[in-house]
């Protein structure tokens, strides 16, 4: 897919791309990921942007989306105030602001991550501890992809993954999530020749 025919079919009004991956950046890579995010902004004008808040690939995306146009970032966290000062997204939505216990199939589809599956159940029963708060990222990961009932699902997935070891860890568990409900991602070894 050419960085046209992404646009041609995917820059309309419903569309939310998300845009994440790794925490860990390869130096050389970090500016692709910003200029990725500001590529996108820059020549879309309906599309909207959504991103998990983290360290890493999340942040340089959503710097160069929001260099452009912040109001077109949306940002889904696992708790209120999750790297409240990096967060430049025009719309935060937070699991604090969400009843998990009401949102079955994210549920659900989190604990085909079989090593969570316990944290899950017991975060989503309101018991949360220093453990349990690891189930809120792999619940927001989920959230990210499919959505709630008030929260649209991502339409397309754009990922920076660890091309030694991909789809592991919790940008995996979100790649697979997408994969899952037929929503089509692509990683860099895709983008990274739209920068060109």
């Amino acid at each position: 897919m050419t960085l046209n025919e992404f646009i041609e079919q995917f820059d309309h009004d419903d569309a939310i791309v998300l845009l994440e991956g790794k925490r860990n950046v390869l130096d050389e890579d970090k500016e692709k990921l910003k200029a990725l995010g500001k590529l996108l902004a820059s020549n879309t004008t309906k599309m909207k942007f959504r991103s998990g808040n983290a360290e890493g690939s999340d942040q340089f995306f959503s710097d160069g989306v929001t260099e452009v146009d912040h109001k077109r970032l949306q940002v889904i966290t696992p708790f209120d105030g999750h790297r409240k000062k990096t967060n430049h997204a025009y719309e935060t939505i937070s699991l604090d602001d969400l009843n998990m216990a009401e949102e079955e199939e994210v549920v659900y589809q989190s604990k085909g991550n079989k090593k969570m599956e316990k944290l899950i159940d017991q975060f989503v029963s309101g018991d949360k501890n220093r453990f349990s708060i690891k189930a809120a990222y792999i619940l927001r990961d989920t959230i990210k992809a499919i959505g709630t009932d008030k929260i649209k699902p991502t339409t397309f997935g754009i990922f920076y993954d660890d091309l030694e070891k991909p789809k592991t860890g919790g940008t995996g568990h979100t790649m697979i999530i997408c994969e899952q409900n037929n929503i089509p991602i692509i990683d860099q070894k895709t983008w990274f020749n739209w920068l060109k």
